[in-house]
Protein backbone atom coordinates (compact mmCIF):
# COMPACT_ATOMS: atom_id res chain seq x y z
CA UNK A 1 0.00 0.00 0.00
CA UNK A 2 1.55 3.22 -0.91
CA UNK A 3 2.06 5.64 1.58
CA UNK A 4 0.01 9.00 2.00
CA UNK A 5 1.19 11.83 0.74
CA UNK A 6 2.52 14.43 3.00
CA UNK A 7 1.53 17.92 3.51
CA UNK A 8 2.70 21.26 5.51
CA UNK A 9 0.42 23.93 5.79
CA UNK A 10 1.90 27.52 6.80
CA UNK A 11 -0.28 29.43 8.29
CA UNK A 12 -3.35 28.14 11.04
CA UNK A 13 -5.50 31.34 9.48
CA UNK A 14 -8.61 30.86 7.97
CA UNK A 15 -7.65 29.50 4.51
CA UNK A 16 -4.52 27.43 5.91
CA UNK A 17 -7.09 25.55 8.51
CA UNK A 18 -9.83 24.76 5.48
CA UNK A 19 -7.14 23.41 3.15
CA UNK A 20 -5.88 21.28 5.99
CA UNK A 21 -9.47 19.80 6.63
CA UNK A 22 -9.94 19.52 3.45
CA UNK A 23 -6.10 18.11 2.60
CA UNK A 24 -6.57 15.70 5.39
CA UNK A 25 -10.24 14.27 4.43
CA UNK A 26 -8.71 13.42 0.59
CA UNK A 27 -6.56 11.22 2.33
CA UNK A 28 -3.34 13.49 3.08
CA UNK A 29 -1.10 13.62 6.32
CA UNK A 30 -1.32 17.03 7.01
CA UNK A 31 0.53 19.31 9.22
CA UNK A 32 0.20 23.09 9.90
CA UNK A 33 2.45 25.39 11.11
CA UNK A 34 1.51 28.30 13.08
CA UNK A 35 4.31 31.14 13.89
CA UNK A 36 2.22 31.97 16.76
CA UNK A 37 2.29 30.18 20.30
CA UNK A 38 -1.66 30.48 20.50
CA UNK A 39 -4.26 30.76 17.40
CA UNK A 40 -6.14 33.38 17.69
CA UNK A 41 -8.18 36.36 15.72
CA UNK A 42 -9.17 40.01 15.93
CA UNK A 43 -12.38 40.73 17.21
CA UNK A 44 -14.06 41.57 14.14
CA UNK A 45 -16.86 40.08 11.71
CA UNK A 46 -16.72 37.96 8.19
CA UNK A 47 -19.49 37.31 5.76
CA UNK A 48 -19.10 33.93 4.20
CA UNK A 49 -20.93 33.92 0.81
CA UNK A 50 -22.61 30.79 -0.37
CA UNK A 51 -20.04 29.23 -2.63
CA UNK A 52 -17.89 29.53 0.88
CA UNK A 53 -21.25 28.09 2.76
CA UNK A 54 -21.48 25.23 0.79
CA UNK A 55 -17.52 24.35 1.19
CA UNK A 56 -17.65 24.65 4.88
CA UNK A 57 -20.14 22.15 4.91
CA UNK A 58 -17.68 19.34 2.89
CA UNK A 59 -15.36 19.78 5.24
CA UNK A 60 -18.39 19.60 7.96
CA UNK A 61 -17.76 22.88 9.76
CA UNK A 62 -20.98 24.62 8.43
CA UNK A 63 -22.82 23.15 11.66
CA UNK A 64 -20.79 24.52 13.63
CA UNK A 65 -20.48 27.85 11.75
CA UNK A 66 -24.11 28.39 11.55
CA UNK A 67 -24.92 28.12 15.15
CA UNK A 68 -22.58 31.15 16.06
CA UNK A 69 -23.88 33.05 12.92
CA UNK A 70 -26.44 35.53 11.52
CA UNK A 71 -28.05 34.48 8.37
CA UNK A 72 -29.53 38.47 6.71
CA UNK A 73 -32.91 38.42 5.31
CA UNK A 74 -30.76 40.67 2.90
CA UNK A 75 -28.18 43.04 1.49
CA UNK A 76 -28.97 46.96 1.50
CA UNK A 77 -26.97 49.74 -0.38
CA UNK A 78 -28.01 52.93 1.83
CA UNK A 79 -26.91 56.41 1.29
CA UNK A 80 -24.34 57.10 3.80
CA UNK A 81 -25.95 60.59 4.31
CA UNK A 82 -29.74 60.12 5.32
CA UNK A 83 -29.86 56.34 5.59
CA UNK A 84 -32.23 56.23 2.32
CA UNK A 85 -32.02 53.06 0.41
CA UNK A 86 -30.38 52.90 -3.15
CA UNK A 87 -31.08 49.22 -3.57
CA UNK A 88 -31.96 45.59 -1.33
CA UNK A 89 -31.38 42.22 -2.13
CA UNK A 90 -32.83 39.46 -0.79
CA UNK A 91 -31.00 36.72 0.92
CA UNK A 92 -31.78 34.35 4.07
CA UNK A 93 -34.19 31.62 2.60
CA UNK A 94 -33.79 33.16 -1.01
CA UNK A 95 -30.19 32.97 -0.80
CA UNK A 96 -30.37 29.03 -0.14
CA UNK A 97 -33.07 28.78 -2.84
CA UNK A 98 -30.78 30.14 -5.49
CA UNK A 99 -27.82 29.43 -4.67
CA UNK A 100 -27.73 26.26 -2.81
CA UNK A 101 -25.82 27.41 0.55
CA UNK A 102 -26.63 29.93 3.13
CA UNK A 103 -25.44 33.55 3.34
CA UNK A 104 -23.92 33.66 6.59
CA UNK A 105 -22.11 36.48 9.15
CA UNK A 106 -19.72 35.15 11.54
CA UNK A 107 -17.22 36.11 14.26
CA UNK A 108 -13.71 35.59 12.67
CA UNK A 109 -12.70 33.85 16.29
CA UNK A 110 -15.65 31.98 15.78
CA UNK A 111 -15.23 30.82 12.00
CA UNK A 112 -11.06 29.93 13.23
CA UNK A 113 -12.54 27.50 15.75
CA UNK A 114 -14.69 25.36 13.70
CA UNK A 115 -11.94 25.56 11.06
CA UNK A 116 -9.76 24.65 13.81
CA UNK A 117 -12.07 21.37 14.87
CA UNK A 118 -12.84 20.37 11.80
CA UNK A 119 -9.06 20.10 10.79
CA UNK A 120 -8.37 18.20 14.00
CA UNK A 121 -11.38 16.15 13.84
CA UNK A 122 -10.15 14.83 9.91
CA UNK A 123 -6.86 14.24 11.23
CA UNK A 124 -4.66 17.11 10.59
CA UNK A 125 -1.78 18.30 13.34
CA UNK A 126 -1.27 21.32 14.50
CA UNK A 127 2.19 22.63 15.56
CA UNK A 128 2.11 26.17 17.76
CA UNK A 129 5.12 28.55 17.49
CA UNK A 130 6.87 27.21 14.16
CA UNK A 131 7.89 30.44 11.85
CA UNK A 132 7.67 29.24 8.28
CA UNK A 133 11.12 30.60 6.78
CA UNK A 134 11.50 28.78 3.50
CA UNK A 135 10.43 26.19 1.49
CA UNK A 136 13.27 23.36 0.34
CA UNK A 137 11.98 20.21 -1.85
CA UNK A 138 10.20 18.15 0.30
CA UNK A 139 10.45 20.38 3.31
CA UNK A 140 8.82 23.56 4.39
CA UNK A 141 11.74 25.44 6.31
CA UNK A 142 10.71 26.81 10.31
CA UNK A 143 13.28 29.06 12.09
CA UNK A 144 14.08 25.67 13.80
CA UNK A 145 14.68 22.72 11.83
CA UNK A 146 11.77 21.68 9.26
CA UNK A 147 8.51 20.17 8.60
CA UNK A 148 9.07 16.99 6.20
CA UNK A 149 6.44 17.65 3.36
CA UNK A 150 5.69 15.97 -0.09
CA UNK A 151 3.78 19.10 -0.69
CA UNK A 152 4.66 22.36 1.02
CA UNK A 153 1.52 25.11 1.06
CA UNK A 154 1.76 28.93 1.61
CA UNK A 155 -1.30 30.21 3.63
CA UNK A 156 0.63 32.99 5.78
CA UNK A 157 -0.81 35.70 4.69
CA UNK A 158 -0.45 39.46 2.55
CA UNK A 159 2.96 39.40 3.83
CA UNK A 160 3.46 36.15 3.17
CA UNK A 161 7.89 34.95 4.49
CA UNK A 162 6.72 32.22 2.05
CA UNK A 163 6.31 33.90 -0.83
CA UNK A 164 9.23 36.07 -0.25
CA UNK A 165 11.54 33.30 -0.37
CA UNK A 166 9.98 31.74 -3.44
CA UNK A 167 9.87 34.97 -5.91
CA UNK A 168 11.41 37.38 -3.94
CA UNK A 169 10.34 40.42 -2.04
CA UNK A 170 7.96 42.85 -3.47
CA UNK A 171 6.97 46.22 -2.28
CA UNK A 172 3.44 46.81 -1.35
CA UNK A 173 1.39 49.77 -3.26
CA UNK A 174 -0.60 51.86 -0.91
CA UNK A 175 -4.21 52.19 -2.05
CA UNK A 176 -5.69 55.14 -1.42
CA UNK A 177 -7.83 53.64 1.64
CA UNK A 178 -7.49 53.28 5.17
CA UNK A 179 -10.07 50.91 6.74
CA UNK A 180 -11.32 50.33 10.90
CA UNK A 181 -12.96 47.83 12.41
CA UNK A 182 -14.93 47.24 15.51
CA UNK A 183 -17.68 45.56 17.04
CA UNK A 184 -20.28 47.19 19.44
CA UNK A 185 -22.52 45.54 21.68
CA UNK A 186 -26.12 45.36 20.49
CA UNK A 187 -27.28 46.93 24.11
CA UNK A 188 -24.98 50.27 23.15
CA UNK A 189 -26.56 50.45 20.18
CA UNK A 190 -30.62 49.88 20.00
CA UNK A 191 -31.75 48.83 16.77
CA UNK A 192 -28.57 48.05 15.08
CA UNK A 193 -28.78 44.26 14.89
CA UNK A 194 -31.39 43.75 12.61
CA UNK A 195 -30.31 41.09 10.22
CA UNK A 196 -29.58 42.70 7.13
CA UNK A 197 -25.90 43.25 5.61
CA UNK A 198 -25.69 46.97 5.00
CA UNK A 199 -23.62 49.31 2.74
CA UNK A 200 -23.96 53.00 3.73
CA UNK A 201 -21.84 54.77 0.48
CA UNK A 202 -21.12 58.62 -0.11
CA UNK A 203 -18.82 60.25 -1.57
CA UNK A 204 -14.64 58.80 -1.02
CA UNK A 205 -16.27 56.96 2.05
CA UNK A 206 -18.29 53.93 2.78
CA UNK A 207 -19.91 52.04 6.41
CA UNK A 208 -20.47 48.18 6.50
CA UNK A 209 -22.52 47.26 9.41
CA UNK A 210 -23.85 43.77 9.96
CA UNK A 211 -25.14 41.62 13.23
CA UNK A 212 -22.89 39.01 14.41
CA UNK A 213 -23.65 35.86 16.68
CA UNK A 214 -27.35 35.89 17.21
CA UNK A 215 -27.57 40.28 17.02
CA UNK A 216 -25.56 40.72 20.13
CA UNK A 217 -22.95 42.36 18.28
CA UNK A 218 -22.98 44.72 15.89
CA UNK A 219 -19.67 44.46 13.27
CA UNK A 220 -18.28 48.00 11.40
CA UNK A 221 -16.11 48.60 8.96
CA UNK A 222 -15.44 51.77 7.46
CA UNK A 223 -13.59 52.92 4.87
CA UNK A 224 -12.30 56.73 3.40
CA UNK A 225 -10.03 57.50 1.14
CA UNK A 226 -6.81 58.72 1.69
CA UNK A 227 -3.96 60.56 -0.41
CA UNK A 228 -1.25 58.70 1.80
CA UNK A 229 0.21 56.22 4.47
CA UNK A 230 1.17 57.32 7.68
CA UNK A 231 1.45 54.72 9.94
CA UNK A 232 4.20 52.73 10.93
CA UNK A 233 4.76 50.15 7.68
CA UNK A 234 4.91 46.90 9.58
CA UNK A 235 1.72 47.25 10.60
CA UNK A 236 0.15 48.78 7.74
CA UNK A 237 -1.59 45.57 7.08
CA UNK A 238 -2.31 44.13 10.62
CA UNK A 239 -5.81 43.83 11.76
CA UNK A 240 -4.53 44.62 15.47
CA UNK A 241 -3.04 48.23 15.24
CA UNK A 242 -5.24 50.03 17.21
CA UNK A 243 -7.44 52.97 16.03
CA UNK A 244 -8.54 56.43 17.07
CA UNK A 245 -12.44 56.11 17.51
CA UNK A 246 -13.05 59.75 17.53
CA UNK A 247 -10.98 59.99 14.31
CA UNK A 248 -12.92 57.82 12.36
CA UNK A 249 -16.48 58.67 14.02
CA UNK A 250 -14.70 62.91 12.45
CA UNK A 251 -14.44 60.92 8.84
CA UNK A 252 -18.43 60.16 9.29
CA UNK A 253 -19.87 63.18 11.53
CA UNK A 254 -23.19 63.74 10.55
CA UNK A 255 -23.87 60.46 8.36
CA UNK A 256 -27.16 58.34 9.39
CA UNK A 257 -24.56 55.58 11.27
CA UNK A 258 -23.33 58.08 14.06
CA UNK A 259 -25.08 57.09 16.50
CA UNK A 260 -23.94 53.68 16.38
CA UNK A 261 -20.49 55.14 16.11
CA UNK A 262 -20.66 56.87 18.91
CA UNK A 263 -20.81 53.48 21.00
CA UNK A 264 -17.63 52.51 19.38
CA UNK A 265 -15.10 52.71 22.22
CA UNK A 266 -12.41 50.69 20.44
CA UNK A 267 -11.35 50.05 17.18
CA UNK A 268 -8.31 49.04 14.42
CA UNK A 269 -7.10 50.93 12.10
CA UNK A 270 -5.68 49.45 8.75
CA UNK A 271 -4.14 50.55 5.34
CA UNK A 272 -5.23 49.01 2.14
CA UNK A 273 -2.31 47.50 -0.20
CA UNK A 274 -1.91 46.15 -3.55
CA UNK A 275 0.96 43.60 -5.05
CA UNK A 276 1.64 42.36 -7.96
CA UNK A 277 0.43 39.08 -8.98
CA UNK A 278 3.23 36.55 -8.32
CA UNK A 279 4.39 35.04 -11.75
CA UNK A 280 3.30 31.37 -10.63
CA UNK A 281 1.27 30.26 -7.79
CA UNK A 282 3.41 27.59 -6.94
CA UNK A 283 7.34 26.76 -7.15
CA UNK A 284 8.62 23.18 -7.74
CA UNK A 285 6.18 21.60 -4.94
CA UNK A 286 5.15 24.61 -3.23
CA UNK A 287 2.00 26.48 -3.64
CA UNK A 288 0.67 29.64 -2.34
CA UNK A 289 -3.11 30.42 -1.77
CA UNK A 290 -5.48 32.76 -0.18
CA UNK A 291 -3.74 36.60 0.84
CA UNK A 292 -0.41 35.23 0.30
CA UNK A 293 -1.59 34.27 -3.84
CA UNK A 294 -4.04 36.88 -4.38
CA UNK A 295 -5.38 39.50 -1.79
CA UNK A 296 -8.34 41.01 -2.05
CA UNK A 297 -9.71 44.02 -1.29
CA UNK A 298 -12.86 43.81 1.45
CA UNK A 299 -15.40 45.57 -1.01
CA UNK A 300 -16.80 41.99 -2.26
CA UNK A 301 -16.25 40.41 1.12
CA UNK A 302 -14.92 37.35 -0.58
CA UNK A 303 -11.16 37.16 0.83
CA UNK A 304 -11.58 34.72 3.22
CA UNK A 305 -14.25 32.45 0.99
CA UNK A 306 -11.55 32.64 -2.02
CA UNK A 307 -8.71 31.19 0.25
CA UNK A 308 -11.33 28.17 0.98
CA UNK A 309 -12.06 27.79 -2.73
CA UNK A 310 -8.41 27.44 -2.94
CA UNK A 311 -8.26 24.66 -0.15
CA UNK A 312 -10.97 22.78 -2.12
CA UNK A 313 -9.06 22.86 -5.39
CA UNK A 314 -6.02 21.67 -3.66
CA UNK A 315 -7.77 19.09 -2.02
CA UNK A 316 -9.21 17.51 -5.20
CA UNK A 317 -6.09 18.25 -7.52
CA UNK A 318 -4.09 16.42 -4.69
CA UNK A 319 -6.35 13.78 -4.02
CA UNK A 320 -4.88 10.23 -5.07
CA UNK A 321 -1.13 11.97 -6.08
CA UNK A 322 2.03 10.74 -5.57
CA UNK A 323 4.80 12.53 -4.74
CA UNK A 324 6.42 12.68 -8.45
CA UNK A 325 3.11 13.84 -9.38
CA UNK A 326 2.91 16.89 -7.11
CA UNK A 327 4.16 19.66 -9.33
CA UNK A 328 1.32 18.66 -11.98
CA UNK A 329 -1.11 18.81 -9.93
CA UNK A 330 -0.29 22.24 -8.20
CA UNK A 331 0.10 23.48 -11.92
CA UNK A 332 -3.46 22.27 -12.50
CA UNK A 333 -4.39 24.09 -9.39
CA UNK A 334 -3.76 27.51 -11.15
CA UNK A 335 -4.94 26.68 -14.14
CA UNK A 336 -8.26 25.61 -12.34
CA UNK A 337 -8.39 29.15 -9.99
CA UNK A 338 -6.32 31.72 -10.89
CA UNK A 339 -9.12 33.40 -13.68
CA UNK A 340 -11.81 33.35 -10.95
CA UNK A 341 -9.48 34.92 -8.44
CA UNK A 342 -8.38 37.41 -10.54
CA UNK A 343 -11.91 38.37 -11.59
CA UNK A 344 -13.41 38.62 -7.55
CA UNK A 345 -10.09 40.84 -7.61
CA UNK A 346 -11.24 43.20 -10.24
CA UNK A 347 -14.75 43.37 -9.18
CA UNK A 348 -13.83 44.21 -6.02
CA UNK A 349 -11.42 46.71 -7.22
CA UNK A 350 -14.80 48.10 -8.99
CA UNK A 351 -16.85 48.15 -5.57
CA UNK A 352 -14.64 50.74 -4.48
CA UNK A 353 -15.84 53.15 -6.97
CA UNK A 354 -19.30 52.48 -6.22
CA UNK A 355 -19.68 53.18 -3.04
CA UNK A 356 -17.26 56.22 -3.15
CA UNK A 357 -19.06 57.97 -5.90
CA UNK A 358 -18.86 61.45 -6.13
CA UNK A 359 -22.41 63.28 -6.61
CA UNK A 360 -23.32 64.66 -9.23
CA UNK A 361 -25.58 63.17 -12.73
CA UNK A 362 -23.25 59.76 -13.23
CA UNK A 363 -24.28 58.62 -9.20
CA UNK A 364 -27.45 59.62 -9.50
CA UNK A 365 -28.28 57.68 -12.23
CA UNK A 366 -26.02 54.74 -11.33
CA UNK A 367 -28.02 54.33 -8.15
CA UNK A 368 -31.29 55.04 -10.12
CA UNK A 369 -30.42 51.74 -12.16
CA UNK A 370 -29.67 49.63 -9.31
CA UNK A 371 -32.93 50.05 -7.54
CA UNK A 372 -34.81 50.31 -9.95
CA UNK A 373 -33.60 47.10 -11.51
CA UNK A 374 -33.75 45.34 -7.68
CA UNK A 375 -37.05 46.26 -7.21
CA UNK A 376 -39.13 45.44 -10.30
CA UNK A 377 -36.46 42.14 -10.72
CA UNK A 378 -35.27 41.04 -7.97
CA UNK A 379 -34.36 37.58 -9.37
CA UNK A 380 -32.72 39.11 -12.16
CA UNK A 381 -30.83 41.30 -9.20
CA UNK A 382 -29.61 38.11 -7.89
CA UNK A 383 -28.55 36.33 -10.95
CA UNK A 384 -26.01 38.84 -11.29
CA UNK A 385 -23.72 37.16 -8.62
CA UNK A 386 -24.77 33.51 -10.12
CA UNK A 387 -21.06 33.39 -11.08
CA UNK A 388 -20.14 34.28 -7.33
CA UNK A 389 -22.46 33.12 -5.17
CA UNK A 390 -24.00 30.10 -7.28
CA UNK A 391 -20.20 28.73 -8.21
CA UNK A 392 -19.76 25.01 -7.07
CA UNK A 393 -15.90 24.25 -6.47
CA UNK A 394 -15.72 20.57 -7.93
CA UNK A 395 -15.41 17.57 -5.55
Amino acid sequence: MARRLKAAVAGAGLGGLFAAAALARAGLDVTVCEAAPALGEVGAGIQISPNGARLLARVGALEAVARQSVAPEAAAMRRGEDGGLIFSLPLGAAAVRRWGAPYLQVHRADLLAALRDAAAAAGARLRLGARATGAADGALLLGQGAEEADVVLAADGVRSTLRAALFGPVSPRFLGHVAWRATVPAEAAPGWAKPEATVWAGAGRHLVTYPLRAGALVNVVAVVERASWEGDGRTAESWSAPGAPDEMRAAFAGWAAAPLLAAVERCFLWGLFDRPPPPSWSRGRTALLGDACHPMLPFMAQGAVQAIEDGAALARLLRGARPDGVEAALAAYEAARRGRAEAVQARARANAGLFHQRPGPARALRRGVLGLGARLAPALAMGRLDWLYGHVEPA
